[in-house]
């Protein structure tokens, strides 16, 4: 039995199709575990657009103020993840939405308040929730919000979030998914990249801006004992490997 993690992007989460829920059923089927991570940066600018609130990012991360906080609140909880459940369950799959403050899920930290505002970074995973809803047949739906000790909520970057889900759970494979089918060096899609190749492609601008959360989130998964990650904009091909080969 494999522990399988699956991070979709604001723009993947739009793209299910037959072709992804074939493959969860076809993983459930042979017993394995799976946690759902999603975002919704999409979903997020567009109504902060709406509400005519600047949108700004730094080094891939959503500069986040206490508007922008609740307007993040508002389209992770009330769109994208219902949305989420509701195809999962329309496809006859359990699912259950979750998030921060579901009995503590995501506990964590302001990274820097002065040059991002409320966002976070993951300290603790409640493991055991996930656990005793998988062992039950149940797929957690995570959204990327955590919550300080004293009850702050925090906006966590979704690759983060899904790699510490990962690395806690010890999972086999992370699978982070996003619009393009893994990472291009050259005009050519690379089959697998050795984590010791990531800080040259950083360097070489080869990685960046969303990418960047997701490669470093890869190494900080592999180098906690996740046993494969991959960067692609599906879950039934293999895309961009990242690891020790």
């Amino acid at each position: 039995m494999k522990t399988i993690v699956v991070k979709m992007g604001g723009v993947a989460s739009d793209n299910l199709d037959f072709e992804f829920f074939q493959q969860i059923k076809l993983w459930q089927a042979q017993g394995h575990n799976i946690v759902i991570v999603h975002g919704g940066g999409n979903y997020i600018s567009q109504m902060m657009e709406k509400m005519n609130v600047p949108v700004e990012k730094k080094n891939g991360l959503r500069v986040t103020n206490q508007v922008a906080l609740d307007i993040t609140r508002l389209a992770l909880l009330g769109q994208v993840q219902p949305m989420l459940t509701g195809r999962f369950q329309a496809e006859h799959i359990p699912a259950l939405g979750l998030n921060a403050a579901s009995d503590k899920l995501i506990e964590g930290h302001i990274i820097d308040f002065h040059k991002f505002g409320y966002v976070g970074q993951v300290d603790k995973i409640n493991i055991y929730l996930l656990e005793n809803l998988m062992e039950i047949g149940q797929v957690p739906i995570i959204a990327p919000l955590g919550m300080t000790e004293d009850g702050q909520w925090l906006n966590i970057n979704a690759d983060d979030v899904a790699a510490q889900v990962a690395s806690q759970l010890q999972a086999d494979e992370l699978y982070l998914l996003t619009d393009v089918p893994g990472i291009k060096k050259e005009n050519i899609w690379m089959k697998k990249i050795p984590t010791e190749e990531i800080d040259e492609l950083k360097d070489k601008k080869i990685v960046t801006g969303g990418m960047l959360p997701k490669i470093e989130s890869a190494k900080k998964a592999l180098k906690a004992g996740v046993g494969a990650v991959f960067i692609n904009n599906c879950i039934s091909s293999k895309g961009t490997e990242i690891g020790a080969f």
